[in-house]
């Protein structure tokens, strides 16, 4: 596959070759340095607002065929010098093991990087905090530092203050100017292995000190707060937090808030905080109390348990801390951790026992180390693993290959103009659409998954069903037909079907096509509905599986037949002898039924034959002309006989016959429907002024009939998220976006066109336009759905 690489200021793009869905960022970042001469640790690599990371691969991203993503590149400056005097002092802390003591640090009472124990409070000696000259704080400050990647404040000390220069990407491109970043080498207290980090100004500010008494909180304020998004009733990290709601009833004292997870602008929101006695306020940068509380070491907060399991219990055996084996918390000196799934095991607790750390860098622990007699050696043949020695399929006599079944194979698209759970008719595909395999049907939106009979949710209802003969006990009439539900079969086995083994449940697919009944839900008895035509409409497909119990059904393929209602449901015993349960359904649908006189001349009219996928034909052509040519071979070598020479004459014969005889004439085309607009339609699309050329190039499809639904699709399709556009703007150089596409990359700073870079401005009035939502809500019913 390929992609497309674009700079943010959109002035160069090439196209990278030659890679897969498996390609790591880092094997990408050296194809774009041959292309751009940036070199790797220069890039900065973003795609739909996500910066790529190395470690993963352009599949974890989504990254698909011809995709586009952006490179900023990196300014390397070098960095601004330290005042002479204080060189000697901060050597050691550029190298990430904090400042270098002086000869009055040796005297103090805490060290470098230490964390204060829980409800203690140290006080600093003023000659350990060292003024740089500038910025709001000193080295060796206590502050808040934020976690770049979860968003959470943790208690930091600063090791260095230096300046940097800033990106001509993030300062101001006018500026001739370089300006200059204050940045902050902090270290973490509980988390002296994490080394030194280096962070903006934004994302450091005094240690927080001041907790807020109950009648002091508001709804509105933001302040800081305990919390986990994992397991919001245990103790997590701390984030901050607008107020959203203040309750206090006779026993018990909640507050609601909405958690601000980072400068990215995520949020969750109507959080319940469980530690309502523990919120601090914000401390500003430079304040004057902000420099009180940074020339001393606060009451030390405490984050959630490292461990969820034992919640850092060191009574409390627990093997997913410690030992792997026995749990014990001792002698952590002789735990090996495993490159492979990362848990501890003694070296005393392994079988055999070892007697000493191994020297090998990379070390696995038993269930993860690899089986010798799988692993291939030069020049050797593959051979048979014990592990696979004991699958079914190596006693299995059965020649199929279940990974070449159509029913195995993936979607190649997928339908966007209605959502999943979409009731009703799918615009542009009309009854009589057939497809030669499941697949297309679930790539069309009729009927989405690959094999199961009924699509649906137990509290939604049943949106289409397929009518494949599966089951005994099923009657076909044609505008009405009995079905029998899911379950109550063995498939253990992989095996696609079986006979009835137990009692079928209205639970799950059973009870989402009893909710479509116009009754309430009776487990017990089932429903009839008063008002069948009521009811949640399901479409229907009919398989050429079913035409051994049905003459309603294709002769070969799938083929949609419309939408049909329940009007009743019940349980009885079927011939298997257990309990199954039973569904009546009707046809209640405007056009006519493809077996019908209408419905033919209807489909004629359309020009609506069998779909394949693409290539399907070809490869059956091939496979074909293999076999004859096989056959041919095996003939050429068999001998001369009687039998033979007759058949030999006969095959000649026939071919004379088909020479001499004239050719017939090719059948003539039917002509297809039009797509019929109504004049609201119309109307709407004439004052859609802006889109004017767009529409015109859309209309010239209205002759295909319902293909003209995916030329729309095509042309007011967004680029960012490649749907059918949502509350479009139309922008001034006459290109469609989602206006929340729009808002989201105005949100990154960029403030051009998606499609062709037009400088938008900051200002940019997002306008939607409501003419051409209208009539995108009128051809394509329900897309908005979700969006």
């Amino acid at each position: 596959m390929w992609i497309q690489v674009r700079t943010m200021d959109g002035k160069e793009t090439h196209r990278v070759d030659s890679l897969s869905k498996l390609t790591k960022v880092d094997d990408l970042r050296l194809k774009i340095s041959e292309l751009f001469k940036v070199e790797p640790d220069m890039q900065r690599l973003f795609y739909r607002g996500k910066q790529m990371e190395d470690g993963h691969t352009i599949f974890d991203y989504n990254v698909g065929l011809n995709d586009i993503v952006q490179l900023l590149v990196r300014q390397s400056l070098p960095q601004a010098p330290l005042p002479k005097e204080k060189e000697a002092e901060l050597s050691d802390s550029d190298s990430g093991c904090g400042s270098a003591q002086s000869e009055s640090d040796k005297g103090s009472t805490h060290g470098e990087g230490d964390g204060q124990t829980a409800g203690s409070s140290a006080q600093t000696d003023a000659l350990d905090l060292i003024d740089p000259g500038f910025g709001f704080y000193k080295i060796n400050e206590f502050v808040d530092a934020r976690d770049l990647n979860m968003g959470a404040w943790f208690e930091a000390k600063i090791v260095n203050i230096t300046k940097k220069t800033k990106d001509s990407a993030e300062g101001d491109a006018q500026n001739e100017a370089a300006e200059e970043e204050i940045r902050y080498h902090v270290k973490y207290e509980d988390y002296p292995d994490y080394g030194v980090v280096e962070l903006a100004g934004k994302d450091v500010r005094p240690r927080a000190r001041i907790v807020y008494q109950w009648h002091q909180l508001e709804e509105g304020m933001v302040v800081m707060l305990n919390y986990n998004p994992d397991e919001p009733k245990d103790r997590g990290y701390w984030y901050d937090a607008q107020i959203q709601k203040k309750k206090e009833t006779r026993t018990q004292k909640e507050i609601y808030a909405k958690i601000l997870l980072g400068e990215s602008g995520d949020t969750l929101t109507d959080c319940r905080i469980m530690f309502v006695t523990e919120i601090y306020k914000i401390e500003e940068p430079g304040s004057k109390e902000g420099a009180e509380a940074g020339s001393e070491s606060p009451l030390k907060r405490s984050n959630g348990p490292e461990c969820k399991h034992c919640k850092d219990n060191p009574s409390k055996a627990c093997r997913w801390c410690n030992c792997h084996v026995c749990g014990v918390k001792q002698d952590p000196d002789k735990q090996l951790l495993c490159d492979e799934c990362d848990m501890a095991f003694h070296t005393y607790c392994l079988n055999p026992p070892l007697e000493s750390i191994p020297e090998d860098e990379d070390w696995y622990c038993p269930e993860c180390r690899n089986d010798v007699s799988e692993v291939v050696l030069a020049g050797e043949k593959l051979k048979e693993s014990k592990k696979k020695s004991k699958m079914a399929s190596a006693n299995s006599s059965s020649q199929r290959d279940w990974g070449k079944g159509m029913a195995c194979v993936g979607r190649t698209k997928q339908c966007t103009i209605v959502p999943s759970n979409h009731h009703g008719p799918v615009p542009g595909v009309p009854v009589g659409t057939q497809w030669k395999f499941r697949v297309q049907v679930s790539e069309s939106g009729v009927h989405r998954p690959h094999v199961a009979g009924i699509h649906g949710r137990s509290n939604d209802g049943a949106y289409s069903l397929v009518l494949a003969g599966g089951y005994e006990d099923d009657v076909d009439d044609g505008n009405e037909f009995t079905y029998t539900g899911s379950g109550g079969r063995d498939l253990s086995g992989n095996k696609r079907t079986a006979e009835q083994s137990c009692d079928q449940k209205l639970t799950n697919m059973n009870r989402a096509l009893a909710l479509n009944c116009n009754a309430a839900v009776n487990e017990k008895n089932g429903a009839e509905a008063k008002d069948w035509k009521a009811g949640k409409p399901v479409r229907v497909v009919r398989s050429s599986k079913g035409r051994k119990h049905s003459k309603f059904s294709p002769e070969d393929g799938n083929r949609y037949d419309g939408i049909y209602k329940v009007q009743k449901y019940w349980p009885e015993k079927g011939k298997s002898g257990f309990l199954v349960w039973r569904y009546l359904l009707k046809r209640d649908d405007d056009e006519p039924a493809p077996w019908t006189r209408d419905g033919k001349e209807r489909v004629k009219k359309l020009g609506l034959t069998i779909q394949y996928p693409d290539g399907y034909l070809e490869a059956v052509a091939a496979k074909e002309k293999e076999k004859e040519n096989k056959n041919m071979e095996e003939e050429e070598q068999e001998p001369e006989t009687p039998s033979k020479g007759k058949r030999k004459r006969k095959s000649q014969k026939v071919e004379a016959e088909e020479k001499g005889s004239p050719r017939k004439s090719p059948a003539k085309k039917t002509k297809v429907e039009a797509y019929k607009l109504s004049r609201e339609q119309k109307s709407l699309i004439k004052a859609d002024e802006l889109n004017k050329k767009v529409w015109g190039e859309a209309m010239e499809s209205l002759s295909l009939g319902p293909k003209f639904l995916n030329k729309v699709e095509e042309v007011f399709m967004c680029i960012c998220c490649q749907d059918v556009v949502f509350q479009p703007v139309t922008t001034e150089c006459l290109h469609n976006v989602c206006r929340e596409c729009l808002h989201r990359s105005f949100k990154a700073d960029v403030y051009s066109c998606p499609a062709c870079r037009h400088d938008l401005g900051k200002t940019y009035e997002m306008s939607v336009n409501k003419s051409l939502q209208t009539v995108l809500n009128q051809l394509f019913p329900g897309y908005s759905s979700g969006r």
